[in-house]
């Protein structure tokens, strides 16, 4: 029987070609869609999923209440009094949230290297990578230990065995003390673990916010509960000493300055649904992108929804093909149920090779996609084989059910009496679909037209700098309290090069925001900017604008002491009316107890530091000499556009020779590293864009397929018609006018959906465009003209039908 099944599923393959390769592509298009959405849905959820101890270990972040700001930072004494006076948490650790680049040396190699962490002693107490040499507790005990991963022994050590062996890190020589393997996907992948995280004067320093910490409770313990006394610690050695000291009550104290907020963040769940930071990542490797996730995942489903609706309509179109084959086999005694199982084993056949065009469309694909992505996702592993399989049975019985049930209902006498196609049953369902498919198609046009807005309003937005011809350059120097003194130096020899019109620096960069932040109050108001330590002559040469006041010059003497400029948002926030010549008492101090005194000679108009999904912070600048210390790390030069090639041959032969040898010439141009900040945007445009034309090509399909299905079900119609003296053009106005119905149904419940969830979109942009009628015009209008080119052009096909054919049995 199922041999006698097969033979006939070929013999309507062959006879309806296109019918069959739509409906296999169409469905192949859906699974692909959501097999894409799968790979990317289980790599998300995998991180950390291998850590024994994902339950018991959180994150700390502080929410500063003055401010609002989340940082993931924290100071040593905070980390080491929670661990000293609460006993449900059993370990802590400190490191470092970023990832370091540098150079390292074993012998007379010279290695460039990303991803260097840098930890206390407790790193592997709460990552357990595999040791496979070395030791195997307290590996990062010792002073200047190093644990490096199995692929760096390989690539710096060769044969050799690398336990014992000497390298050299940021000039200091550490012993290598353990060899591991990496186990993906994790918050943190590290190609080396350094020792030696806590710098000494930050011991004692309750308010050098300067490290991530983790805290491992005791597996019984409350997490609640420990939050609870780890904000308390908080209270105590930090809110009630520093109001205090400042001669007011706590309430007081509180109501100018805030109060730090504790947040524990699982690591289970911390990539996803933890508390995302001011900083824009917790661990090195980032946060994940649940809003991305949900809305590929969401669209994905989408897509295989509509190629079922598209599926089931081209095969109930196709089915009056079959009517009276399987009105013939009734009569030969096939019961009801022995057709529906035939039928749903062709969809079987139809599903299995949409599943193998599937695979090897995302195979094809998947290099792009992990381009997309910034992954490295492959098709391997028992989830994603079940989930394939799960994929498999709920697309057979989605496009299977309804099409056997209904091609089995076919009243045998009426479809051998040829009665068949003047049926009604079952058009309300279709034609439902098609309105489904059009609301749906609606959706995806308005999407991609909103999205594509705003991308392009951000990329074309007024950023209040300019950094055209301004390249920003890496500025790696061994001494780093030498620093300053150097930059001065090279600063003018770069200046000489031809083809170089501007050197300056500041401390922090355009897209990623400063360096650092400081906190402060002023007037009873509590503020938390970001400071910004700058070179005389950056603001010109960016272009960045005065509001009032002058810029910071080498011929005051107080503007390398004393002189401070301010932002347009900071001056807001101080309520500062008359900004010029008022005193700030900073947050910075010398060490010796006092804060920094500073007057404020000029007010910066507000320009974007950070993304345009975020609002412009408010901004203290100071000369680089102010202050003892510097957070600058690259150089800004201003460049001419005329032999640009031979500016940047000059330039890394000066670095070579005389900045730093070891390292490599790098550059960036200050426009391109700012578009980083919208980078994501740029993919859900792309995105929508690519699942818009699929989502067109399907619901062609499916407009297809009725329209075809309608039209010869109307063919002695049109032939009566026809005879009966009716023009071609009223024909087809006459076919097309219910489909021109469809469309504006569908486009109208596609409208409030696209209204609702793209406005939630939008909200995350601080800077954004106001929804406006266009887009819903544009899309209205494109999918009425291609539902009429499709509609007429097959209608225009049946008007040319021969007459006689379909009358001379009347």
């Amino acid at each position: 029987m199922i041999f006698n099944w097969f033979k006939i599923f070929i013999y309507h393959l062959k006879q309806n070609k296109l019918f069959s390769f739509l409906n296999v592509l169409g469905l192949s298009i859906g699974i692909a869609s959501v097999i894409f959405a799968i790979l990317y849905w289980n790599n998300e959820h995998a991180y950390d999923q291998w850590n024994p101890n994902k339950d018991n270990i959180y994150m700390v972040l502080n929410k500063i209440g003055g401010t609002g700001d989340t940082w993931g930072s924290n100071s040593i004494p905070f980390g080491e009094t929670c661990k000293a006076t609460i006993p449900e948490i059993e370990k802590v650790c400190f490191f470092n949230t970023w990832y370091n680049e540098d150079i390292i040396k074993y012998q007379n190699q010279k290695l460039l290297v990303k991803k260097i962490s840098v930890s206390d002693e407790n790193f592997f107490d709460f990552f357990p990578l595999e040791i496979l040499k070395g030791a195997k507790t307290n590996i990062l005990k010792e002073k200047n230990s190093v644990a490096i991963s199995e692929e760096q022994a390989k690539l710096i050590f060769k044969d050799e065995d690398p336990i014992g062996k000497s390298i050299v890190y940021n000039t200091v020589a550490y012993t290598v003390k353990a060899v591991y393997r990496l186990i993906l996907p994790s918050s943190m992948e590290p190609n080396y673990v350094f020792s030696g995280v806590k710098r000494e004067g930050d011991l004692n320093s309750w308010g050098n916010f300067n490290y991530g910490l983790l805290v491992k409770i005791k597996k019984d313990a409350d997490p609640v509960a420990v939050l609870k006394k780890m904000q308390n610690v908080n209270f105590v050695n930090r809110t009630v000493k520093e109001a205090k000291e400042s001669g007011q009550t706590v309430e007081q104290y509180v109501k100018e300055n805030g109060e730090i907020t504790v947040i524990l963040d699982q690591l289970k769940t911390s990539r996803l649904h933890g508390t995302k930071s001011s900083a824009g990542q917790n661990f090195p490797e980032g946060v994940g992108n649940l809003k991305l996730l949900y809305i590929m995942a969401g669209l994905s489903v989408l897509i295989l929804v509509l190629s079922l609706v598209n599926y089931i309509n081209l095969a109930t179109a196709s089915a009056i093909k079959r009517a009276k084959e399987v009105g013939v086999r009734k009569i030969v005694g096939a019961t009801k149920n022995q057709i529906v199982r035939q039928f749903i084993f062709e969809t079987a056949i139809i599903v299995t090779l949409a599943i193998v065009f599937a695979l090897a469309i995302v195979e094809l694909s998947l290099p792009y996609y992990n381009t997309f992505l910034k992954k490295t996702l492959t098709m391997n592993g028992r989830e994603f084989y079940l989930q394939l399989i799960f994929i498999f049975g709920l697309v057979i019985i989605f496009a299977g059910i309804f099409p056997a049930i209904y091609i089995s209902n076919f009243e045998t006498l009426k479809v051998l009496k040829g009665n068949f196609s003047r049926s009604k049953s079952g058009i309300w369902i279709r034609n439902s679909m098609l309105i489904f498919q059009f609301g749906i198609a609606a959706f995806f046009i308005i999407g991609a037209l909103i999205v594509n807005s705003q991308v392009n309003y951000m990329m074309n937005k007024d950023l209040g700098f300019s950094g055209d011809q301004v390249i920003s350059i890496p500025y790696n120097k061994p001494d780093r309290q030498k620093r300053t003194q150097q930059y001065e130096v090279e600063k003018q020899e770069i200046k000489k090069i031809h083809g170089v019109i501007d050197v300056s620096t500041f401390a922090g960069s355009f897209g990623g925001s400063t360096n650092s932040s400081s906190g402060f109050t002023h007037n009873g108001i509590f503020v938390q900017p970001r400071n910004a330590e700058i070179d005389f002559g950056f603001l010109e040469m960016m272009k960045i604008k005065m509001v009032e006041g002058r810029y910071l010059s080498p011929k005051f003497a107080s503007d390398t002491v004393s002189s401070m400029l301010i932002n347009e948002t900071l001056a807001k926030t101080l309520n500062l009316k008359h900004p010029l010549n008022t005193i700030i008492t900073s947050g910075w101090s010398l060490g010796d107890g006092d804060n920094l005194k500073f007057k404020i000679v000029g007010v910066v108009k507000d320009f974007h530091i950070t993304g345009l999904q975020n609002k412009v912070p408010p901004m203290v600048f100071v000369n680089l000499k102010t202050l003892k210390w510097n957070n600058f790390n690259s150089l800004y030069i201003k460049v001419s556009p005329n032999n640009l090639s031979g500016t940047l041959a000059k330039l890394k032969t000066y670095w070579a020779k005389n900045v730093n040898p070891d390292y490599p010439f790098e550059y960036e141009f200050v426009n391109k590293g700012f578009a980083k900040t919208y980078q994501e945007q740029v993919k859900q445009k792309d995105l929508f864009f690519i699942l818009n034309l699929v989502v067109i090509i399907i619901a062609i399909f499916g407009l297809f397929a009725l329209a075809s299905f309608s039209m010869e079900r109307r063919l002695k119609e049109i032939a009566i018609r026809k005879t009966l003296g009716a023009e071609t053009d009223i024909l087809l106005k006459e076919l097309s006018k219910q489909y021109i119905a469809f469309c504006l149904i569908g486009f109208v419940i596609g409208i409030f959906p696209a209204y609702i969830l793209l406005q939630k979109w939008l909200e995350d942009f601080a800077f954004r465009i106001g929804i406006s009628v266009i887009p819903f015009t544009i899309a209205f209008v494109s999918l009425l003209a291609l539902t009429l080119i499709i509609v007429l052009a097959k209608a225009y096909q049946v008007t040319k039908i021969d007459i006689l054919k379909y009358l001379k049995y009347e």
